[in-house]
């Protein structure tokens, strides 16, 4: 259920004065010009901010168009001066001043750039997956997130960023900052939150917004095949309800910093806030970052007594169900055996 975030903002241009649009024109006998639709291609890319000039410019030394002029005075002749957008364009050599403008209006000559976030991924490793595919320093994402309150976070986040960088595909504007693309993350979780009415249905569970989320990256952390996730989000509702420790493996992974189905008695005894097998209820926070899959589960959970669930194969994401615990210590054999196969 990704969404593709949508670019904001337009290129800048300045309206020329009457008597400048009358010497920029086409027919001038100093205004160079192509003609016809181009050849061969060249990729330019278009800055946020910049002018008709300077796009002009942009073009003229890239062999696109024959002169800036010729090209400022196409965008002022049809009033396409809030038209233009930034990014990068695949065009042609030596095209008309009107088919160069005719190109970069459509959205077929754009390269666009994108980075997917999958579900379920910490926080450390959406700021690695972010710096590497947009080429910006991992520094700039970490010291971004070292300032929650400039990334837009919903007022019941307490200024955490796990949990909020909604997984989904996004488009990569040129020079973007690394806080504008968070910004943009963030800003689509709180969309979803909103078309979920995650704050109103979460209250109708007893629980807080924030305790959603946290509680949804758990089902995420722990989920396999779709039809599943209202399950675990049923037997975490279940172990709440009676005030009892959750016991998930993802949250004892997301203490000791790793992925592993391999948790052994010992792993279990890792001091550590997160670890639900020592403390009863919901860890203090988020261990990744769910998806729109997740949250509704925590939203709108099955029907069912169930107490415990095991991933008995997870390469065909088998998941069993139950409420009873000599079918659980079944499951986590079947699961031990799969461990000791694989």
């Amino acid at each position: 259920m990704r969404r593709p975030a949508l670019i904001a903002g337009g290129v800048t241009v300045v309206a020329a004065a009457v008597f400048g649009v009358q010497a920029l024109r086409r027919d001038a006998p100093e205004v160079r010009d192509y003609r016809g639709p181009g050849h061969g291609t060249v990729v330019v890319e278009v800055r946020r901010g910049a002018s008709a000039q300077e796009i002009g410019e942009i073009l003229a030394k890239a062999g696109v168009v024959g002169s800036t002029e010729a090209f400022v005075a196409e965008v002022v002749a049809r009033s396409k001066e809030g038209s233009l957008q930034p990014g990068w364009y695949r065009m042609r050599r030596e095209m008309a001043a009107a088919s160069a403008l005719d190109l970069m209006l459509s959205p077929a000559s754009r390269v666009v750039r994108t980075v997917t976030v999958p579900e379920g991924k910490r926080l450390s490793e959406v700021l690695t997956l972010l710096a590497s595919a947009t080429g910006l320093p991992l520094r700039e994402f970490t010291d971004a997130v070292a300032r929650p309150d400039a990334l837009g976070l919903p007022g019941y986040a307490k200024g955490t960023v796990e949990g909020f960088l909604f997984p989904a595909t996004y488009e990569l504007e040129p020079a973007m900052p690394a806080r504008e693309l968070l910004r943009r993350m963030v800003a689509e979780f709180k969309r979803t939150a909103e078309r979920l009415r995650l704050t109103e249905l979460a209250g109708r569970h007893g629980l807080t917004p924030f305790e959603v989320v946290t509680a949804a990256s758990i089902v995420q952390a722990e989920g396999g095949r779709d039809p599943d996730f209202p399950k675990i989000a049923r037997v975490i509702y279940n172990r709440l309800g009676r005030g009892a420790k959750l016991e998930m493996d993802s949250t004892v992974n997301y203490a000791l910093g790793r992925h592993t189905l391999k948790v052994s008695e010992q792993d279990t005894k890792v001091a550590s806030p997160y670890n639900t097998y020592l403390h009863p209820g919901l860890p203090p926070g988020p261990i990744c970052n769910p998806g729109e899959r997740a949250l509704e589960a925590m939203l709108h959970p099955a029907d069912g007594d169930w107490y415990w669930f095991v991933t008995t194969d997870p390469e065909r994401k088998i998941t069993k169900f139950t409420d009873k615990e000599t079918e659980f210590r079944k499951y986590r054999e079947e699961l031990n055996r799969y461990l000791r196969g694989n």
